[in-house]
């Protein structure tokens, strides 16, 4: 599977209506983008919606980031997972993660006290789940949403590969160390293009305060150097650290330093006030041509 250097990463799609959704993966497609990740927690059904882009598309790659395993049996995802492949001649890359306490037990109601241990048991049993149908022609890849080191670890050994999320370049090279050579590392970049620096980080804090809510995003920021004060604060060096904020160069710069730590592939997910589509897609169409695809 080739998903080239770069893809991009949006939560928006769930924003739209499913015609209109359509539309939009053909002209993600159109500007030469490889790869298209998408989210799940409340909105559309991360695999059911992978299907659609899929169905829409012909040379893109979907990509989930991620799944959460507390959604699905193992059984069931596993049996998704080849059927997507199968059917879209390899262009389906399944992201697993285990999400977060405020998601599994507050929205679904579930314990999330084994996080690790829960998808150490998942990957097992997807792996010796039964399939009937016809198998793909490759075995599907699957890339784990890994922040420690002992999911870093595990995505090795268990899985493709990790798909770290609101991470900087430090923690890139951290990973690889773990990884080692040949397993995916995509890690997620978040970026806002706009040269008005205190007008870019306003969006970005905007953007980031969910996740500084959440004790896996901000113990790794701990791990990353980061400190409790730049947490608390919502600091310049933390915004800056996690958004890339400025002109574009910028984001190809931060791209850059991602790939030269240790990155396979980058997922640039860009941020604008309010959520606003129009300039979300300008901003695709001119980091398309910056990447030259």
């Amino acid at each position: 599977m080739d998903i080239g250097r770069v893809g991009l990463w949006t939560f928006l799609l769930d924003e739209h209506p499913t015609s209109r959704v359509r539309e939009l993966a053909q002209e993600i497609e159109e500007m030469g983008w490889p790869t298209l990740w998408r989210p799940e927690s409340t909105g559309r059904d991360a695999l059911v919606s992978s299907s659609v882009l899929l169905d829409a598309t012909s040379r893109l790659v979907v990509a989930s980031g991620i799944a959460q395993i507390y959604a699905r049996h193992p059984v069931t995802t596993a049996a998704a997972q080849k059927t997507l492949f199968e059917a879209h001649e390899g262009r389906f890359l399944l992201g697993l993660g285990v999400s977060h306490a405020p998601s599994v037990e507050g929205i679904r109601k579930l314990e999330y006290r084994t996080p690790y241990s829960d998808m150490v048991a998942y990957l097992e049993a997807m792996a010796e789940a039964p399939y009937t149908a016809v198998e793909p022609a490759t075995k599907p890849p699957t890339v784990l949403a890994a922040l420690g080191p002992r999911m870093l670890k595990l995505s090795a050994e268990a899985a493709d590969g990790a798909h770290p999320y609101f991470t900087p370049p430090e923690h890139t090279a951290m990973a690889r160390d773990i990884l080692g050579t040949g397993p995916l590392l995509a890690p997620e970049q978040m970026v806002v293009i706009d040269a008005d620096l205190d007008r870019a980080r306003s969006v970005a804090r905007a953007n980031m305060a969910r996740y500084l809510r959440l004790p896996n995003y901000t113990n790794n920021l701990l791990r990353c150097g980061f400190t409790q004060s730049d947490i608390d604060d919502m600091t310049d060096r933390l915004v800056d650290g996690i958004v890339a904020c400025g002109d574009i160069d910028v984001t190809v710069e931060r791209v850059q330093q991602h790939l030269d730590a240790g990155a396979d592939h980058v997922c640039i997910q860009v941020l604008v006030a309010d959520n606003d589509l129009d300039i979300t897609i300008e901003h695709w169409h001119h980091l398309a041509d910056a990447f030259n695809l």
